[in-house]
């Protein structure tokens, strides 16, 4: 969904070649990179999805293994190479990396690859129209750049009859895979008819590696809510109390 960086017409690049990233420059300083567009989300449903690809996993998912941590972003850009602008997925997800931690200064404004050490493990688009290149010019792009796992949500199916295609990226070019979970990931990524915020809709959702949706904060409230009336109920029952 996210427009390429300058208004580029469609399958247009505005980018640099990727290359192997370059040693430290002398003479590079953050205050020079653009990191905010000061574009509006596009709709109400994006602005929801956005906060459910992001708040489940820092509320419920414990990470890609102990002591492992992990870094979920989006609408926010992603610099591979220096003085290059920036890519903005609409998700992008990476493993064994933390935040920075001063939000407020440039250096923590944006994903910077060479701070970071890596590309990201996945990259979430998401199709608003016909011409924001998801599966032609962006999908190339995330392949050069190395990204291992990449989704397409097209909602309204603007692109194709799917809703969610993913891709695994194999010999330096992405080929058609199942949504997951992925063992090297240990996340996958479901379509889930169910209310968010009060509206009901098809969403895309991470699960877990058995499958299972993660549950946002207020979903773990509720499940755990469920399982205490059901251990009330089993208890009154081995007591021989009437039920509620």
């Amino acid at each position: 969904m996210s427009a390429l960086p300058g208004d580029a017409p469609p399958f247009i690049s505005p980018f640099k070649t990727p290359s192997p990233e370059a040693g430290p420059e002398l003479d590079f300083d953050y205050e020079d990179l653009v990191t905010e567009d000061h574009q509006p989300v596009d709709c109400i449903f994006y602005e929801k999805l956005y906060r459910l690809l992001a708040h489940p996993l820092y509320a419920s998912w414990s990470g890609p293994g102990e002591g492992r941590p992990f870094l979920v972003l989006v609408n926010v850009g992603w610099f591979y190479q220096r003085k290059a602008p920036a890519v903005v997925p609409d998700c992008l997800l990476s493993l064994d990396v933390r935040c920075p931690t001063d939000l407020q200064v440039k250096e923590g404004h944006s994903y910077y690859q060479w701070d970071m050490g890596k590309q990201p493990d996945v990259v979430i688009e998401i199709v608003s129209d016909r011409t924001g290149g998801e599966e032609s010019y962006k999908k190339g792009l995330y392949a050069r750049l190395g990204v291992p796992y990449y989704a397409v949500f097209d909602p309204k199916s603007f692109l194709s009859a799917e809703a969610l295609r993913t891709y695994e990226l194999v010999g330096g070019n992405y080929r058609l895979t199942e949504p997951g979970p992925w063992a090297k990931v240990g996340l996958g990524l479901r379509l889930w008819q169910g209310k968010f915020e009060g509206y009901e809709d098809v969403w895309l959702r991470w699960c877990d590696e058995n499958g299972e949706i993660v549950p946002t904060g207020e979903e773990r409230a509720q499940q755990a809510e469920e399982r205490i009336r059901i251990l009330q109920a089993e208890l009154r029952q081995l007591r021989g109390e009437s039920p509620e």
